[in-house]
């Protein structure tokens, strides 16, 4: 049975209650459930970490040294196991120097691909270059016709001045009599050429002259290597009276193999040259050996030397050293400070030479003057300087503000003047590679008339579409070189478009991936690997995917399924439990309610199971609600929207407007957000959905708002309607801390409030506590043994460091002395403990504590403990945390929140009370702005913008606005297509076809 099966048996990590759980190999399974149930307890903690563990155990300890040591999962058995592998939603790198094709590694293939089959260039001239031996030249001549003449030469002065007399001398001594110079023949023997040395002169010396023919190939070999020998490399052929045919045969072949040709201006004459080394002999520039490490950028033999491979240099930013063009040319300068005697000096002796007034706006002085300040003047300036001993004056050119600023950049040796310039710098594209991060001799490597920098920059599916047709504009050479390494390079760019990721460049820093794209990567290497028989452990894969795009992700699941492999995927997508094989469905409730099997099965078996409230939701006894009525703008009820463009939509007041977005992908768009409504921004994957909400609104609006100049925003031309918003708040899944000592207790400051509660007990007073004793920061109350932390690491040396609980405090963070108080029978590292609903409970007398605590069951998080480390919280609850300390603050109305995928990690349960929450903000006269995947949220929005109608370059435009059932309507929008089958007033069936029915009965909130 366990060559079936993965049996579990007794399972008890985290909030595991002795788990016995059954789950078929070879299959596809969904572990779903109410967050904080146990799912990921169970597939990451329990399963995969065995999985691994064992295979980490079969290995040399020598090997275990560098791979780690993972800790035994509390299980009893766990059988049937393979060797495991797992995609999570952890960011690929946060290094600059990865990006979608080296962590893909088809940058790699590329990189074959070029150093094989690709025709290096001149970088300057844009001939072809290439090397090739005495043998080769040999062939090439001898395929000229019999009888041809030919003049072998041998190229010793190319494009110098001087009247070489001595060349000539020395060139008679060693049996040379003939030589071209400048293209005309002379005799050596005869008559010297008499040169003027001020202009330049090209010398051949004339090694052979022959006639084509296979008696004469020994002869030709002879020359060759000859000719060679005396230019270094190089040889000349000159066809003094070559049919026209044969010339330009000759020229393409030298030239496809890297010689260059150059005719001259006489017709019957043509001359090839040669080259033994990669060299341009026309510019006279060396281009070096090409190998695969030539196009890595991560190597410095082919990083451009400039920025190092990273595609971009800091600069002086010249909006950044002038932020104000009112203020007077005395204060205008921000690295400049008039204060200082140095500078002051300074600009009084410019403002003199021209004669402007330093109280002077500096928009009010010409450009010209204004180009002087910033960049330095031609003429000299008279400087004064007052010195105890008198006056004393310099003339010379004043170099710049920004040209000083640069200067001092790189000579200083203080880090606190460095810092203080890069305040004024700004990080702009590389100007020796414009960005393609590779030298000028890489980039000059042609294949099929095309850089390896132009691939880098195209998207996924044109690289795709680039790269199908490419073998048949290849010689026969070139595709048997060819042939297995463009299979790869096809394959792997084919499964990433699988997976929903055509619109990504190749060259996009992996760094600004989301965790969901990152996902999605590792999923399309471990389908390119091919392995069969592995067990593959999924963090919701479909996070950040539209629902189209989300199908697409299924079907290439199903595939990993079929040829052999097993996969087990945490999830919450309804869709993705539809067409799994099987579905364990943890619960009943969240941590300490939670850690059983309610139901396990096909999914029909967990619809038809009483007490899931996934089956529920599967079913459709409980589904979130539509609601009756929409918000028009400021709150009023919805008017009529056009369904169609932004251009079309009627002008309101009511309305924050963003004109002309062209940040990236956005093609010139207009939106308008409606003031006081709930607003979803949709799209399929890549559409501008974040480029138009982190980088144009909240950027603009934070540079607008609070004079932030640190903040660079994306194009656009303007921002509109900002006097009706007091406050703009992003609420975005960033770590809520960078340290185990932020939870979410300190974060919402709840803590404070229970530390005042311990602090004014008996106990406490009686011994003079104050509320500082009982924070795990500071010391006094807490135990210095592990300073606060509750574990002591012990590093081990062939396993990996070991947290073991403190043995001074057993955990709990506190010495002894601030346990022994205690509320309500319980001591401070006993309330950390507490899960939220727990705590809630607890506290019943503290309304403020409560409040707070109210906020986070709001969003969902009940199941959470509030001593949670802020590390160990993934991107959705981070983001659920903030939400809750957000409304905790005084509402104010007038506040616009930014939001982005809110729904992240959230059972279909936990999503209806969020949901909740947002209408109530909503309620309360705030604008809330949401970027959203999930439909049932998208469904309850009053206005939706859907972008699209592609990911990527295909992007960037206003497919639809309006209310769902206006964007529902619209053949043309794939948000609008799958929201059809959740909307009882639209008879239109969507791409699914499972058409939602709405409950007749009234849900309650248990």
């Amino acid at each position: 049975m366990s060559k079936d099966y993965i049996e579990v048996r007794g399972a008890e990590e985290h909030n595991l209650k002795d788990l016995d759980v059954t789950i078929p190999r070879e299959a596809f399974t969904v572990v779903t459930g109410l967050s904080g149930s146990g799912k990921s307890s169970l597939a990451f903690e329990t399963i995969y970490a065995e999985g691994q563990r064992r295979y980490i155990e079969s290995l040399s300890a020598y090997a275990r040294n560098f791979l780690g040591q993972m800790d035994k999962p509390q299980v009893e058995t766990v059988e049937g196991l393979s060797p495991a592998i797992s995609i999570d939603q952890k960011n690929a790198a946060n290094n600059p120097r990865s990006t979608v094709g080296t962590v893909t590694e088809l940058h790699d293939y590329l990189r074959l691909l070029y150093a094989r089959v690709g025709t290096p260039h001149c970088p300057e001239c844009g001939r072809e270059v290439g090397e090739q031996s005495a043998q080769n030249m040999v062939e090439r001549i001898l395929e000229l016709p019999e009888d041809t003449k030919v003049k072998l030469a041998a190229p010793v002065v190319r494009d110098q001045k001087g009247a070489f007399e001595d060349l000539f001398d020395e060139l008679v001594s060693e049996g040379y009599a003939r030589v071209e110079v400048d293209g005309e023949e002379h005799d050596l023997t005869l008559d010297r050429p008499e040169l003027d040395e001020n202009f330049d002169h090209t010398i051949d010396v004339i090694v052979d002259r022959i006639t084509v023919s296979t008696e004469a190939r020994p002869r030709i070999i002879d020359s060759v290597e000859t000719a060679l020998e005396e230019a270094e490399g190089v040889l000349k052929v000159i066809l003094p009276d070559a049919p026209k045919d044969v010339a330009s045969d000759l020229g393409d072949a030298a030239r496809r193999t890297g010689a260059l040709g150059d005719e001259t201006e006489e017709d019957d004459r043509f001359v090839v040259e040669f080259s033994k080394d990669l060299a341009c002999t026309h510019c006279g520039i060396d281009v070096p050996e090409i190998e695969t490490r030539s196009f890595s950028f991560n190597s410095p033999h082919g990083a451009c030397p400039e920025c190092e491979g990273l595609g971009e240099t800091k600069e002086i930013d010249e909006s950044l050293v002038i932020q104000d063009e009112s203020k007077s040319l005395k204060h205008v300068f921000e690295p400049w400070s008039y204060n200082r005697s140095y500078y002051q000096t300074r600009l009084d002796a410019v403002a003199e030479h021209f004669d402007v007034s330093l109280s002077t706006p500096f928009a009010e002085i010409d450009d010209e003057i204004q180009q002087a300040f910033l960049y330095g003047t031609n003429e000299k300036v008279t400087f004064e300087r007052h010195t105890k001993n008198g006056t004393r004056r310099k003339r010379k050119q004043f170099e710049g503000v920004i040209p000083n600023l640069e200067r001092r950049y790189l000579e200083t040796d203080s880090d606190s003047t460095r810092d203080h310039i890069e305040d004024y710098m700004s990080a702009t594209e590389c100007p020796a590679c414009d960005g393609t991060r590779l030298k000028a001799a890489s980039r000059a490597v042609l294949v099929d008339g095309t850089a390896i920098t132009e691939i880098n920059a195209l998207s996924i599916g044109d690289a795709l579409e680039h790269f199908e047709s490419m073998e048949a504009d290849l010689t026969e050479r070139e595709k048997v070189i060819a042939e297995e390494i463009l299979k790869e390079i096809r394959s792997r760019l084919g499964f990433m478009c699988e997976v929903g990721l055509e619109y990504l460049t190749l060259d996009r820093e992996a760094a600004t991936l989301s965790g969901g794209e990152s996902q999605r990567i590792r999923l399309a290497t471990q389908i390119g690997s091919g392995l069969v028989g592995v067990l593959y452990v999924l963090d919701e894969p479909s996070i950040g995917l539209h629902q189209r795009d989300n199908d697409r992700l299924l079907d290439t699941l199903e595939e990993l399924r079929d040829i052999g492999n097993t996969l087990i995927v945490v999830e919450h997508d309804e869709e993705t439990m539809r067409r799994a094989d099987q579905v364990i469905d943890m619960g009943p409730g969240p941590g300490k309610r939670g850690g059983e099997v309610v139901a396990n099965g096909p999914v029909e078996e967990v619809k038809a199971t009483e007490g899931s409230v996934t089956g529920d939701y599967l079913s459709g006894r409980r589904q979130i609600p539509v609601p009756d009525e929409r918000r028009g703008p400021d709150g009023g009820p919805a008017s009529e929207a056009s369904g169609t463009t932004s251009d079309e939509q009627t002008e309101s007041d009511g309305a924050l407007t963003i004109r002309g977005a062209r940040q990236h992908n956005l093609d010139d768009v207009d939106v308008d957000i409606p003031l006081g409504c709930f607003t979803a921004i949709t799209g399929v994957s890549g559409s501008g959905k974040s480029t138009l909400m982190h980088e144009v609104l909240y950027k603009g609006l934070a540079r607008q708002m609070n004079d932030n100049t640190s903040v660079i925003p994306g194009e656009h031309d303007a921002l509109e309607g900002l006097e009706a918003i007091e406050t703009v708040r992003l609420i975005d899944q960033s770590p809520i801390g960078r340290t185990p000592r932020s939870n979410p207790a300190t974060y919402t400051n709840v803590f404070d409030y229970i530390r005042d509660l311990f602090a004014s007990t008996k106990l406490a007073k009686q011994r003079g506590y104050e509320k500082g004793r009982f924070s795990f920061n500071v010391k006094g109350g807490r135990c210095e043994e592990c300073g606060g932390q509750g574990t002591v690491k012990i590093e081990m040396n062939f396993l990996s460091d070991v947290y073991v609980p403190c043995e001074e405090c057993d955990g709990a963070r506190y010495n002894d002395a601030t346990l022994d108080v205690t509320y309500k029978g319980k001591t401070i590292a006993d309330v950390l403990e507490m899960e939220v609903e727990e705590a809630y409970d607890f506290f019943e007398s503290s309304s403020q504590i409560r409040r707070r605590l109210q906020l986070l069951k709001d969003v969902g998080l009940g199941y959470m403990t509030l001593g949670q480390p802020s590390t160990t919280l993934s991107g959705g609850e981070a983001q659920r945390v903030k939400l809750a300390e957000e409304l905790g603050k005084k509402d104010s109305g007038e506040t616009l929140y930014l939001l982005d995928e809110p729904t992240t990690g959230l059972h279909s349960e936990d999503e209806r009370k969020l949901i909740d929450v947002l209408h109530r903000l909503t309620d309360n006269g705030n604008t809330i702005v949401v970027i959203e995947h999930e439909l049932d949220l998208v469904k309850n929005a009053d206005h939706v913008i859907d972008l699209g109608p592609e990911g990527g370059e295909h992007g960037g435009e206003i497919v639809a606005t309006g209310t769902p059932e206006d964007v529902a309507r619209l053949e043309e929008s794939h948000t609008g297509r799958y929201l059809r089958d959740l909307l009882p007033k639209i008879d239109l069936e969507g791409p699914r076809g499972e058409r939602v029915e709405p409950v007749s009965a009234p849900m309650d909130d248990d």
